[in-house]
């Protein structure tokens, strides 16, 4: 297996829509629920893209308000543009230095990211530093060494034809181990993990194809690959792919979850 990890930058709203907002609330739901958080708490949403999850927060959790931060000003400029029923504030910044108070927050949380970030121990530091005293910290990641990511079926038929393609650069805190020991490394008490399994249906396989062919660990690797040889991979990608009694495409994902309370 051949992997890159150059950096895979989000900087379509609209695009992270279509391809990953819908597999993001399909976990966000299951996450929220296995939080529990109490109503008006305070959240700030790190590495917060388009603010998929933070509507989600917003819709289910009754919150105080709610807080974003992400590197992409493009992802940014997509959530300012949403009306959430919070105070709601969306700023560009670094996951790894947040410019946020100490204890500013009942709960800090990262969905998808951890694995984005180059030093996840000192995102941890700072979403920990900014948590109150017996306040929540926790993340969510896509299985990326397990098979989990969405993108896995097609990841597979690159791999199996030695074409590269790249990863996050974390990837290996995506492991439930990993991030249970991260946590408890930080101090962080009463640290508990779980995993997750959502089911995305597409109509047929066009749509999964479009919806796919966007995600940034392939879309470029698409572009570079000859047209003959795009072909084969479609084809086969099609016939490995599962389907209802009606012909749709039925995909799986999987992610692992983590949280823990600051003392």
């Amino acid at each position: 297996m051949i992997n890159k990890t150059p950096d895979i930058i989000f900087d379509d709203g609209d695009a992270y829509e279509r391809y990953m907002g819908v597999w993001s609330r399909l976990v966000g739901a299951d996450f929220i629920q296995w939080l529990s958080p109490e109503k008006n708490s305070s959240f700030a949403d790190i590495g917060c893209g388009n603010a998929a999850f933070s509507v989600q927060i917003d819709q289910i959790c009754d919150p105080k308000k709610i807080v974003g931060i992400d590197p992409s000003e493009a992802q940014i400029n997509y959530a300012k543009e949403l009306k959430l029923k919070a105070p709601s504030e969306f700023i560009v910044g670094d996951a790894m230095s947040l410019p946020y108070e100490n204890e500013g927050f009942d709960i800090a949380l990262m969905a998808l990211v951890l694995f984005f970030v180059p030093d996840p121990e000192l995102a941890l530091s700072e979403m920990k530093r900014i948590t109150k005293v017996d306040g929540l910290v926790a993340a969510y990641a896509w299985d990326v060494l397990g098979g989990g990511l969405p993108m896995e079926p097609l990841h597979a038929l690159l791999r199996d034809r030695g074409i590269e393609y790249p990863l996050p650069p974390s990837k290996e805190v995506s492991q439930i181990d990993a991030m249970e020991r991260l946590w408890k490394n930080a101090g962080l008490a009463a640290v508990y993990t779980t995993s997750f399994q959502v089911e995305r249906t597409f109509k047929d396989f066009d749509e999964y194809w479009t919806v796919s062919s966007l995600g940034p660990s392939v879309a470029g690797v698409l572009e570079n690959i000859e047209a003959s040889t795009l072909g084969e991979i479609k084809y086969d990608l099609e016939r490995s792919l599962q389907k209802d009694t009606h012909g749709r495409i039925v995909t799986l994902a999987s992610a692992n979850a983590v949280k823990g309370i600051k003392t």
